[in-house]
């Protein structure tokens, strides 16, 4: 009996505490509105629903961008204000003038509950993408190499080799059907397929395996079940999320995809001991991520090694394969736009039929419409970061501890920006 009242007051005791705790996140949250509406003339995606906040006005990121589009069409406002449950702000920059000023100041990448960038750490860990401040600057100054021109040139051919499966195996006998098809997941095998190639050496031809291949299939499902995450309040508990069927196919697609990488870093490690260090032409990602020392003569981790690796397969060809699907879709869908493009191609390659680094500055018809491509549809349509102090701008503060948005779709779509021409019409002359 003595242990039985013991258990109840230790529960009741955890469940008081955890109510107080809620609370107090309730009253700072209810501050955070106050302070951010009180007094100011801020854009917000509303009505306000008393408990959902601004999320029964949108089911999906598509209905959210078009939410906003139509918002920032009618407004014009630089800042907005979008709300959680439970009076939780989520501002946003919609303007080039006030990302900039988010963009220089010191903010770090939102990690907290609601930020999206905390849902890849499990999978990437904290490479260039996620990290912050002195580690993300320290890695960056050690990675810059990686990406100079003189190392760039000779993956052209890769290029070629990687593209020339992509269209006569892969999507030639769709052009002669005429059935429509998804192009997405071909583009993503591609690139993929070149970044393996590229930064780490890897020639297997996983176009042709597609997802039979594992570390594919783990891409694949990664990616589907860290957007699904964001989109699940649920989910976004730790705690619930690791008993779910999603959360433990999450956890063994991690696993994995780390002893994939782990693999490829250890062979190439083995390879730099047995033959030494390549020359500077020769170098690929993996082997700058290898061989980089800072000024005291100090390298990267086992651990940072292997989140760049992570990094790079995911962000190289995920975000390339949205800009390269919706290229292909904007050629389709304006066809006077893609006779332009197809008659610079055509005078350019006569009597050949490989691509070059030079031909990649004689080709500003085709330049023009990707970014015009881009524009419209952003392969990443936002970031975000958390502010750790107050931020003006213009007449608006935001205040500190809150999630703030830069949507890069929204910029592109904004009238301000682009006075002269409709921004809901593709014009690649702009």
């Amino acid at each position: 009996m003595v242990f039985s009242t013991y258990i109840f007051r230790s529960v009741l005791v955890i469940l008081i505490t955890y109510l107080l705790w809620r609370i107090r996140a309730f009253v700072i949250r209810y501050r955070q509105y106050r302070t951010a509406t009180y007094g100011q003339n801020i854009t917000t995606i509303g009505p306000i629903h008393p408990i959902w906040g601004s999320l029964h006005l949108f089911h999906d990121l598509a209905s959210y961008f078009e939410l906003l589009g139509k918002i920032v069409e009618k407004e014009r406002p630089k800042v907005y204000v979008a709300w959680s449950m439970f009076f939780y702000p989520s501002f946003g920059v919609c303007h080039p003038d006030a990302a900039q000023i988010l963009y220089k100041s010191s903010a770090p990448k939102a990690h907290a509950v609601g930020g999206a960038y905390r849902y890849l750490r499990d999978w990437i860990g904290d490479g260039l993408l996620i990290s912050d401040g002195n580690k993300w600057e320290r890695n960056r100054r050690l990675l810059t190499p990686g990406f100079h021109f003189e190392i760039l040139k000779p993956y052209v051919k890769v290029y070629n080799s990687v593209t020339d499966v992509f269209l006569v195996r892969k999507l030639k006998m769709h052009a002669k059907s005429g059935e429509a098809v998804d192009i997405f997941p071909r583009v993503a095998l591609a690139t993929l397929d070149t970044i393996l190639r590229c930064a780490f050496s890897y020639q297997e031809n996983i176009q042709d395996q597609g997802s039979k291949h594992p570390y594919v299939n783990a891409v694949n499902r990664l990616s589907y079940l860290t957007l699904s995450r964001c989109l699940n309040p649920l989910y976004q508990i730790d705690f619930i999320y690791q008993f779910t069927k999603e959360g433990k196919e999450l956890k063994q697609l991690c696993d994995y995809s780390h002893e994939f990488s782990n693999g490829i870093i250890k062979e190439r490690k083995h390879t730099l001991e047995k033959d030494g260090q390549p020359t500077k032409h020769k170098l690929d990602f993996l082997d700058i991520l290898l061989t980089a020392k800072d000024e005291n003569g100090v390298g990267l981790s086992d651990e940072d090694i292997r989140a760049e690796v992570d990094t790079f397969m995911f962000e190289g060809h995920d975000t390339t394969a949205a800009a390269i699907s919706w290229s292909i879709y904007c050629l389709g869908k304006y066809p006077e736009e893609q006779e332009k493009v197809y008659k610079e191609i055509s005078e350019l390659f006569v009597d050949k039929q490989e691509v070059t680094w030079e031909n990649l500055q004689e080709m500003p018809r085709l330049t023009a419409f990707v970014k015009e491509s881009m524009r419209m549809f952003a392969p990443v349509p936002g970031t975000s970061r958390l502010l750790t102090s107050p931020m003006k701008f213009g007449d608006i503060i935001v205040p500190a501890g809150v999630h703030i948005d830069i949507s890069i779709h929204a910029i592109h779509h904004h009238p301000d920006v682009w006075p002269e021409h409709d921004v809901n019409i593709f014009y690649s002359d702009r």
